[in-house]
């Protein structure tokens, strides 16, 4: 090739560029000029509330990543802690002092530190739901109206009378929030650092009914499927909507036409999940690959519950 050639063929590649667009040779993706459009349709309260709720089911109920970690809990063999924990829950409910049980709950924040639980996680997981609405429940009690005492935040006058908070009522109220908080961090941290399978086994060996085991294994599997099925129900449907509605009226129509649906949808799924369970020869009884052996650990913290549970029992006589 001769160099007349060289500069032909290196003036045709260096032209290609310059008859591209310049959308096609940037380094990133380019807008055509007219940019962006119209506004982005927000999604509504709907699909936020199901999404939501189903990520966060599936990530509280379903999710292993924690089981699998090296922590405290997990060194612990699975019928130890449904035992102890057991044990836990049966002091805390007959705790009646306040101190008590936040020493508890502090407590049972300490151990999910030590294994390997997130601080917001746990919180995020006890407080989200079952607290927050008893502490709703439990809020008239605190009013002298239901339970009479010194008030300590006065409200006004109502119906000819002085009407607040009482100290009595406000110390029940926070008693048994927090005795519901402690008991649901008892059971997060049984859930979250074992494996529902060992969870099952524990169950069937400490002579729990194989009927019992059989509901539990199949209500876990139906819950992922159901919010699945929820999830894939509102997507369909907002696939094959065509032109504007308004999207208050479109969420309600989705919600009473779909209550029907949904629930012979589950019906029918609940005998999938049972048949395809039997036929693959599950009788109840939850088996591991390797069987489950107690170590130097497991005796080790079965002393140091049984240490907490009479220092509580002991704390609860001396501040009561």
């Amino acid at each position: 090739m001769t160099a007349d050639h060289v500069t032909a063929a290196a003036g045709a590649d260096t032209a290609i560029p310059h008859l591209a667009p310049d959308w096609l040779v940037r380094t990133e993706v380019g807008l055509c000029p007219c940019g962006c459009i119209g506004r982005r349709r927000k999604g509504t309260a709907v699909a936020k509330t199901l999404q939501g709720g189903a990520d966060l089911v599936r990530h509280a109920v379903f999710s292993d990543d924690a089981a699998s970690r090296a922590g405290l809990l997990q060194r612990i063999d699975a019928r130890v802690k449904v035992v102890s924990l057991l044990g836990l829950l049966v002091v805390a409910a007959f705790v009646r002092t306040l101190p008590v049980l936040a020493g508890m709950y502090v407590a049972a924040v300490l151990v999910a530190m030590a294994s390997g639980l997130s601080v917001r996680f746990f919180l995020a997981r006890v407080w989200l739901f079952v607290p927050v609405f008893t502490g709703i429940v439990v809020l008239p009690a605190t009013l002298n109206l239901v339970t009479p005492g010194r008030i300590v935040v006065p409200l006004g006058t109502w119906f000819g009378g002085q009407v607040g908070l009482t100290s009595e009522g406000l110390e029940s109220a926070g008693l048994i929030v927090m005795r519901v908080a402690l008991s649901i961090s008892l059971v997060v941290l049984l859930t979250a650092t074992t494996p529902w399978s060992r969870i099952l086994a524990a169950l069937r060996s400490l002579f729990l009914p194989a009927t019992v085991v059989l509901v539990l294994s199949m209500a876990y599997r139906y819950l992922f499927h159901l919010l699945t099925s929820v999830t894939d129900m509102y997507t369909a449907r907002r696939a094959r909507t065509v032109g504007a509605d308004s999207e208050v009226r479109s969420s309600r129509r989705f919600v009473a036409a779909s209550a029907g649906a949904l629930f012979g949808k589950s019906h029918a799924l609940s005998e999938e999940v049972y048949l395809a369970m039997v036929a693959r020869g599950y009788r109840g009884d939850a088996r591991l690959m390797q069987p489950a052996r107690l170590r130097i650990t497991d005796v080790l913290w079965c002393v140091a519950c049984l240490a907490v549970a009479l220092l509580v029992v002991w704390s609860d006589g001396v501040v009561g």
